[in-house]
């Protein structure tokens, strides 16, 4: 627990904070601040102009796609290996998803013409914000595929190692709602897929509690999808925390 506490308040453990060169870091220092994201927060919604940028240390964010209906499914997730809010700086200034807290925890936040300021001046931040980009549109074109070709059982596995990899441990807390927001199916499904898995010695699950106690076994379980992502990830972007 102290550990992830500590984590929280170091900005510099996110990974894109923690790859800023000197001069960048000192510009943005003063300007970020500690924010606690709760468990189902919204930070923005569809359409609404984005003030700031985010950048989780020990919360993980989902960004849903939502159909007129009132159906959702997940298109990606960011935690400690990057930003939210690339819209922002890519010229947009909104998005036509919706960000929402799966796991709660830290991140500082920073606002959108500090942001833009630091984009503009065409140096690192901006080859580091790009190659976050395209890892990021790497994991929507992704899921989109998964969510076609591949099983719900198969989709659950892909997504809780994708939150593993972004989490300081091995358990995650969310409602059984936001599971199946994440999947895109009824409660009732999402709650027996993941009892699946419990079943099958991957996980402890009780009450929108998730602990994963075989991450090996739910990666042979997980369809390629997955490996794709980190692949990709490992490739474009820095993969460490600083001191």
């Amino acid at each position: 627990m102290q550990k992830m506490i500590d984590a929280a308040r170091n900005p510099r453990h996110n990974h894109l904070l923690a790859a800023l060169a000197h001069d960048p870091w000192e510009r943005w220092r003063p300007h970020l601040d500690s924010v606690d994201l709760s468990l189902e927060q919204v930070l923005y919604e569809p359409g609404s102009t984005l003030t700031h940028v985010y950048f989780p240390t020990t919360a993980i964010v989902s960004l849903l796609y939502l159909m007129n209906n009132g159906a959702s499914g997940e298109i990606a997730v960011v935690g400690n290996d990057g930003v939210l809010g690339v819209s922002l700086f890519m010229g947009g200034g909104s998005t036509s998803s919706r960000a929402i807290v799966q796991s709660a925890g830290g991140a500082y936040r920073l606002k959108a013409d500090r942001m833009r300021e630091e984009f503009d001046r065409v140096g690192p931040v901006l080859h580091l914000l790009l190659r976050y980009t395209q890892a990021l549109m790497t994991q929507m074109v992704q899921t989109a595929a998964c969510n076609k070709h591949h099983s719900l059982d198969q989709q659950l596995c892909r997504w809780l190692l994708l939150s593993l990899d972004r989490l300081q441990g091995t358990e995650m807390i969310m409602t059984q709602r936001l599971i199946a927001h994440m999947l895109g199916v009824d409660e009732d499904i999402a709650a027996a897929a993941a009892v699946k898995l419990q079943h099958a010695g991957l996980i402890d699950y009780d009450a929108g509690r998730i602990r994963v106690t075989d991450r090996a076994g739910l990666e042979r379980r997980s369809c390629e999808c997955y490996a794709v992502v980190k692949k990709e990830y490992d490739r474009l972007l820095p993969n460490r925390l600083a001191a």
